[in-house]
């Protein structure tokens, strides 16, 4: 019932996604304000040391990457770790991961709408903050209900300019180490061993920094769902995987070294950028409004970005009967073809829903439809996981020239990221902020699981005595 299918099944959907397009989106996908911003409450609980926080959680979110791309690139589909939880654990899995990775995006998007609005508001304060709110949702609907390549074409440039602000701020930033930088003398390693040492709150504060930073790696699944509109779903998705973890790992861990080496880390403070301190002590003129236009747009690239995964997302549930099949309406022939217009409308829906939640009631009504999403993604990369050990074994079994891009040391390290996720979230148990996060989220995925199998008890019923249910 949950085989798996040829490695050649076919999308309705456009092909019009190039292999740039794929390799920017997962270069750029994870590159937000997550990092540009949130790296500060980072290393204010962990030191110097968040370089290595960056490295367990960076490790993690390339391990669930290439298992991720290894069923992507045997099995391409819109609906990626929705469809191949459903092909190796049943339509409960399938169903589940499809949801709560759905409700994740149209959730969060309305943070990116929100932040990126009040950014906006600062530069033009006549214009009030819903406006350009509303501004964003109109321009990236349009943007969405149009021919997929100008989503590629949109993330491209966006991509490309996290990307280039990250590595003029390496070359910056090692100059200034080197004391290269006009009017600037050598640093050395004196702010990694200094105010504490490097491990200044000890093991414990490496470990606060992973569940501080872990989630910033969020967004890379996208890379593997937008495989399904390309021309060779197979080959895009491993050339994307393969270069995207590596250079982000490059990216992240760089940019913390860089950060922690340049200034002393007791310097850095919750919600101020690191980036814009470290800036402005070499000397860069306008740093902050430097890197405010580089959070903006990569505020707006995420939100772009979501809105295009939570519309395939919604579009593979409803495929195979898991969501309304009234979604399933995909635009005709010509430059605009094979978009799934009403899936799009129906995300950007929620997703204005969630903004107006967030407008009127942030610290109540909004927080707790945050916090119900704050653990979702590691639920959904424990699933990932437990996909790729059944599926593997049946691919090497079934069709093992589909294995073009394979996870490493199958099956311990699939094992050990596992345990790694469970790990993480035993943890987060223990912390009092991200607690609630955790218990909020388990109850959201706990009523989604209580639906599906309410589903699959109905379609057993519907079958009857030694009936089948299609898969």
């Amino acid at each position: 019932m949950h085989g798996a299918p040829p490695p050649t099944q076919q999308e309705p959907l456009s092909h019009g996604l190039k292999q740039r397009h794929l390799t920017m989106l997962g270069l750029g996908g994870v590159i937000g304000a997550g990092l540009f911003v949130g790296s500060g409450a980072g290393i204010a609980v962990a030191g110097p040391a968040i370089v290595v926080s960056y490295l367990i959680a960076g490790a993690l979110a390339m391990l669930v990457m290439r298992m991720l791309g290894e069923m992507s690139a045997a099995m391409p589909a819109s609906g990626a770790f929705s469809v191949h939880a459903e092909r190796a654990l049943g339509r409960w899995a399938g169903f589940s991961v499809g949801w709560l990775y759905w409700f994740l995006l149209v959730v969060v998007l309305a943070v990116e709408a929100t932040a990126a609005a009040q950014i906006a508001h600062g530069w033009v304060p006549a214009v009030d903050q819903w406006a350009w709110v509303l501004a964003f949702m109109v321009v990236f609907t349009v943007a969405n209900l149009t021919a997929v390549k100008n989503f590629g074409e949109f993330e491209f440039w966006f991509a490309a300019l996290k990307v280039a602000a990250i590595v003029i701020f390496l070359v910056l930033g090692v100059l200034a180490v080197f004391g290269l930088l006009p009017d600037t003398d050598p640093v050395g390693l004196s702010h990694l061993t200094g105010q504490g040492g490097f491990l200044p709150n000890g093991w414990g504060g490496v470990v606060s920094g992973v569940l501080t930073v872990v989630f910033a790696f969020g967004g890379l699944e996208v890379v593997t769902i937008a495989a399904a509109e390309t021309d060779n779903p197979a080959r895009a998705v491993g050339r994307a995987v393969r270069s995207a973890v590596v250079r982000i790992l490059f990216f992240y861990v760089g940019s913390m070294l860089v950060i922690v080496t340049v200034l002393p880390w007791t310097a850095q403070q919750a919600g101020l950028s690191p980036y814009v301190k470290v800036l402005d002590a070499i000397g860069v003129p306008s740093a902050g409004q430097i890197m405010s236009i580089v959070v903006f747009v990569a505020l707006l690239s995420a939100l772009n970005a979501n809105l295009y995964g939570a519309s395939r997302m919604v579009f593979s549930l409803a495929e195979r009967g898991e969501g309304p099949r009234g979604l399933l309406k995909v635009s005709g022939s010509g430059g605009g073809g094979g978009v799934p217009r009403r899936a799009v409308l129906a995300s950007v829906a929620f997703g204005f829903v969630s903004v107006l939640l967030n407008l009127r009631w942030p610290d109540s009504v909004f927080l707790y439809l945050l916090n119900s999403v704050g653990a979702v993604l590691l639920f959904v990369w424990g699933l990932i996981a437990a996909s790729q050990l059944r599926l593997r074994r049946r691919l090497e079994r079934e069709a093992p020239e589909a294995l073009a891009l394979r996870m490493w040391c199958f099956p311990w390290l699939t094992w050990v990221t596992l345990a790694a996720l469970v790990a993480v979230l035993v943890l987060m148990l223990t912390d009092d902020a991200a607690r609630p996060q955790v218990l909020w989220s388990a109850g959201a995925t706990g009523l989604v699981l209580l639906v599906a199998g309410a589903r699959e008890l109905r379609d057993r019923l519907r079958a009857g005595p030694g009936g089948s249910v299609a898969g």
